[in-house]
């Protein structure tokens, strides 16, 4: 099985200057710049695509998008594939309209705390990571030989490290991915050696010359 993992496109809860809170947004002028990039050029480098699953979240619906019409695909959305804290502990999807609001720690300090604490039933780091590795082993099972998309959030890609390299609760080591990158794992069936093989990571060839010419047109505007 091929893996790719996909972040969505900037979304304004990405911006700094974001003050809304948790919220349940779609993509800038420039996430939408970066996923219209991001159908273009990946016909270019993955010829055929067999399966593509999406967050439920709004921001990587609108960048599956693009990538379902760039092969002519319908998106299975997946509620497993949404960002921490958007979920209860059961797994279980809080409504888009009303989500939680995040602590001021930070999962990775407090892995086996809710990382939602004035929500009773919000999820931690781990309930979190074990709906990620959820979602990975499923994939094995469904896909075992195929080229399986998914669009989701950062953390999920995070998460997904964390299954694959088998990382304990107590992180040392974030893992960071641009708007729109993409991460592609492999899965082999070696009785006696390695299971899975990482080929890239956050990879944005698509993305030279956007993030430059949408500052262009700000400092113009």
């Amino acid at each position: 099985m091929h893996l790719y993992l996909i972040r969505h496109g900037q979304s304004f809860v990405n911006l700094r200057e974001w003050t809304g809170g948790n919220r349940d947004t779609g993509l800038t002028d420039l996430g939408q710049a970066q996923a219209a990039a991001l159908g273009a050029w990946m016909p270019t480098e993955i010829i055929a695509v067999d399966v593509l699953y999406a967050s439920t979240m709004q921001r990587a619906r609108e960048t599956a998008s693009y990538v379902a019409d760039a092969y002519g695909i319908p998106i299975q959305p997946d509620d497993r594939l949404r960002e921490i804290g958007n979920n209860r502990a059961d797994h279980l999807p809080w409504p888009s309209d009303d989500l939680p609001e995040y602590s001021d720690y930070w999962g990775s300090e407090r892995p086996f705390a809710s990382i939602t604490p004035t929500r009773e039933g919000g999820e931690s780091l781990m309930h979190f990571r074990t709906r990620i590795g959820s979602f990975v082993e499923d994939m094995i099972e469904r896909h075992r030989d195929q080229v399986v998309v998914a669009v989701c959030h950062g953390g999920v890609i995070e998460l997904t490290f964390d299954h694959i390299f088998n990382v304990g609760p107590w992180r040392r080591c974030e893992v960071w991915c641009r708007n729109t990158g993409i991460t592609r794992f492999e899965y082999v069936e070696h009785p006696r050696r390695e299971t899975w093989r990482l080929h890239y990571h956050s990879r944005c060839d698509h993305l030279h010359g956007i993030e430059s010419a949408a500052a262009s047109m700000t400092q113009q505007e």
